[in-house]
């Protein structure tokens, strides 16, 4: 059986490609996105919404579409060394391809179109959203839940800049990149501390490298790649 699931809006972010998105919402708290619904989509179905502090975005991982799905995905918590059902992860790769985000709610705009800013996002450019719930604390926050393979906070990088890079940049830029990249965006198996990385963030190519646990931003350039849609 087949069922249709059409979009009630689409996301603006300042993750610009796939490669740099935080890997779970929240990682990341200055990743700051907008919804903006479809015309279809007035104030009165956001009525009541200002009042809660989170919200769950259903949405479809549309940058992988086309790479299908696997039973079995290497989780990066793991190291991408050992193998887990898919639906034992949060992988992209899924057979219908659906995603679910936790996001910090900052405020909605619920002029027309309506748009609904969250942070902590892990969310791309174009993300199509397909639907939207308040979370409800006392019913959906279980900490005492087992986490299976995911325990514990994961480890971060620690950043630094070159000298003289990011001098004019805005605060809240800077707080973007290097949550960004202490979250470690690289795949799992790749360790090579003479490689340097480019990570799309907003307006900008983000170029750095990693030696062990520390990450050194090494340029930051005007311009980027235009977003998958």
């Amino acid at each position: 059986m087949s069922y249709t699931i059409r979009n009630i809006g689409r996301i603006s972010s300042p993750y610009r490609q796939k490669f740099g998105v935080a890997r779970q919402p929240g990682l990341v708290p200055a990743a700051e996105i907008c919804i903006t619904l479809d015309d279809d989509f007035n104030a009165d179905c956001v009525r009541g919404l200002e009042g809660f502090g989170y919200i769950w975005v259903h949405f479809i991982f549309h940058g992988v579409l086309g790479e299908g799905w696997s039973p079995l995905v290497r989780p990066p918590r793991l190291g991408g060394k050992h193998k887990m059902g898919v639906f034992a992860t949060r992988s992209p790769h899924r057979p219908n391809h659906l995603g679910l985000s936790l996001l910090k709610l900052e405020r909605i705009d619920s002029g027309q179109p309506v748009r609904i800013w969250c942070s902590g996002a892990d969310l791309m450019d174009g993300t199509p959203v397909i639907d939207i719930k308040p979370y409800i604390p006392f019913v959906e926050a279980k900490p005492d839940a087992a986490s299976g393979f995911v325990s514990g906070e994961p480890e971060r990088l620690d950043v630094c800049w070159q000298a003289g890079v990011g001098d004019n940049l805005p605060k809240s830029l800077i707080d973007l990149i290097e949550q960004s990249i202490a979250q470690d965006p690289r795949p799992a198996y790749q360790d090579l501390p003479e490689r340097v990385y480019v990570m799309a963030v907003d307006a900008y190519q983000v170029h750095f490298s990693v030696n062990g646990r520390q990450a050194q931003v090494l340029a930051v350039k005007a311009g980027h790649t235009a977003p998958s849609r």
